[in-house]
């Protein structure tokens, strides 16, 4: 069974900076590891629902960005640490929320992607 384990976020004022972490174990149903295995990045606001923030593909060559944080996220990868990594700049207010990593078992992200999921971490950003 494939786990995730996040790690980083917590309370900044805007403006600020955070990098998340997600630390896979195990391989996907289908025998997928880390190495081979697209990632995305989830977030949900309260009250909200959840929406999709990034995703980056097995290599790490290729990256997407929902809109609302493109030129201040920024994905990466280091699959020698199985590790994804998401890195928030100029963070605002209305990126207050919980962040999610998610697996996918395919190298390549899409919106069927998501198989496995991290447990979460908070971001506050406040004024």
């Amino acid at each position: 069974q494939v786990q995730l384990v996040q790690s980083g976020g917590g309370l900044v004022q805007t403006g600020g900076s955070l990098r998340l972490s997600c630390a896979a174990s195990g391989r996907t149903s289908s025998g997928r590891m880390f190495s081979s295995a697209a990632m995305g990045w989830f977030r949900q606001a309260p009250g909200k629902e959840r929406e999709f923030v990034a995703s980056i593909n097995w290599s790490g060559k290729n990256t997407n960005y929902a809109d609302s944080v493109k030129g201040r996220f920024t994905n990466s990868r280091d699959n020698a640490k199985n590790t994804a990594y998401l890195q928030m700049n100029s963070l605002k207010l209305e990126d207050t929320a919980v962040y999610y990593c998610a697996v996918s078992d395919s190298t390549i992200w899409s919106a069927r992607s998501p198989i496995a999921w991290g447990q979460g971490t908070q971001v506050t950003v406040s004024s």
